[in-house]
């Protein structure tokens, strides 16, 4: 086989490759249709009283945390800022609009060692639960430089009680 033939089917095989990946993404896109769009920070009158810089590192639906949610702004891994108040949370992420998840969709948050491609300390990750839409997911994000334990119980300050709860 001569070199030029090797490198025609090389190229071939490389655009093959980013076809496939492109497509499966496409897909996966194409199941979170349905969610809604956020509520954009610019459209609520109330602001964080606390905030963190923190790496984001997904948003996956809820108890299966290999199955990203791929939908605009949390499709990607990011520095953020994660704001906190009454209203809800605040998340920014460069490149993206600012948006809110509001305090009435929040079910929970808690701490933990893994999730898509990144595993990490005890506690390591901080994840939220919420319900997006019709559906529950959780989203993970990486404290470098505050205690999980502050982040946690601020976060849990705007956690609504649960229907049943003291």
């Amino acid at each position: 086989m001569s070199r030029e033939l090797a490198a025609t089917l090389m190229i071939i095989a490389l655009g093959v490759l980013l076809f496939l990946v492109w497509s499966g993404w496409r897909r996966r896109v194409g199941r979170y249709a349905d969610l809604p769009a956020l509520l954009l920070a610019d459209d609520l009158a109330g602001s964080p009283i606390a905030t963190y810089s923190l790496l984001y590192v997904a948003t996956t639906e809820a108890d299966k945390p290999m199955e990203r949610v791929a939908k605009k702004p949390l499709g990607f891994r990011a520095r953020m800022v994660l704001g906190v108040g009454p209203e809800g949370l605040w998340l920014t992420i460069p490149g993206e609009d600012s948006v809110v998840l509001p305090a009435t969709s929040l079910r929970g948050v808690g701490r933990a060692t893994w999730t898509i491609d990144r595993v990490v300390d005890a506690d390591g990750l901080v994840f939220v639960r919420w319900a997006w839409g019709e559906r529950l997911v959780d989203s993970y994000f990486r404290s470098v430089d505050y205690p999980t334990d502050d982040l946690v119980t601020a976060i849990e300050d705007v956690v609504p009680p649960r229907k049943g709860s003291a």
